[in-house]
């Protein structure tokens, strides 16, 4: 597969937006995706942070496979992270977020307490690629409609500030893409949960990816969703029995959009692209 190459001119706007905002903040939010908690960190806004305090949010929980969530909490935890996993759709996002950042400003926050300083308002930057939940989480937050909400990548264009109680104001950025992806991996995992656009990846290949590591990690729920096709079968046959089974007769992207569309809405069940033990060449 040819390098992926995906940088409109908003996102190398929005990246230098992020630098410049850096010192107004007190902290990083970093969202990503729980089914890709280290394929949809973008290494280039992880340099631009550099040693700023992070509170690292493990969004849409509800989606990914929760032992291998509890698996990725400890590991980023290990490292001195802070570390939430949550479903930002639920009310209870606003009280687990403000919480997570008083607890990672701590200090801070003691130091104005011994100035006499009683409005104590920690400002945070939300950055994280797109399709991650960051508008959905801004619109919990605030308790009212305020970001542009969708489910495709690069919904959000500008910054904006909000103000969410009196612990908390937050400024919401473009979900921002790094220039290219050199590994296939990674592309096709951030294809397969929408992060990206579908005309950037054959969806064979996306539907291929995703067959295979279904087979891998989650084999009973290819066997539930397709009961009449053997897991058996080499993944190109098992596509070609699938389309015929489904009464596509050889239309195979009709197949590809039904798995994928699947796969993304949940269909399939919870699940969990990157592995914990990927990380030490294990499976």
């Amino acid at each position: 597969m040819a390098t992926i190459q995906w940088f409109p001119g908003h996102m190398s706007k929005a990246r230098r937006q992020v630098q410049e905002s850096l010192k107004f903040v007190d902290f990083v939010t970093v969202l990503v995706d729980a089914r890709l908690p280290l394929s949809s960190q973008n290494p280039m806004l992880t340099k631009i942070v550099g040693d700023k305090p992070q509170l690292l949010i493990l969004n849409k929980a509800d989606l990914a496979d929760p032992q291998v969530t509890q698996e990725w909490r400890a590991y980023f935890e290990k490292q001195g992270k802070t570390v939430l996993a949550l479903n930002s759709k639920e009310a209870s996002s606003v009280k687990k977020v403000t919480e997570a950042a008083k607890t990672l400003m701590a200090a801070k926050l003691q130091r104005q307490e011994e100035r006499g300083i009683r409005t104590q308002t920690l400002r945070t930057m939300i950055i994280g690629i797109p399709n991650a939940g960051k508008s959905t989480l801004m619109n919990r937050l605030g308790g009212k409609k305020i970001a542009v909400t969708g489910n495709k990548p690069g919904v959000t264009k500008g910054q904006q500030w909000l103000r969410t109680n009196k612990d908390l104001e937050i400024l919401d950025t473009p979900g921002i893409l790094w220039p290219k992806f050199e590994d296939e991996q990674v592309a096709l995992k951030l294809a397969l949960t929408g992060a990206i656009k579908d005309q950037l990846l054959p969806m064979d290949e996306v539907t291929i990816f995703g067959l295979d590591y279904f087979k891998i990690y989650y084999p009973e729920r290819l066997q539930e969703r397709f009961p009449k096709l053997s897991l058996d079968l080499e993944t190109p046959d098992y596509i070609m029995d699938g389309t015929s089974l489904l009464g596509f007769r050889e239309d195979y992207d009709r197949f590809y959009q039904l798995f994928v569309k699947e796969v993304r809405d949940g269909k399939l069940g919870r699940y969990t692209l990157d592995r914990v033990g990927d990380l030490n060449g294990n499976d």
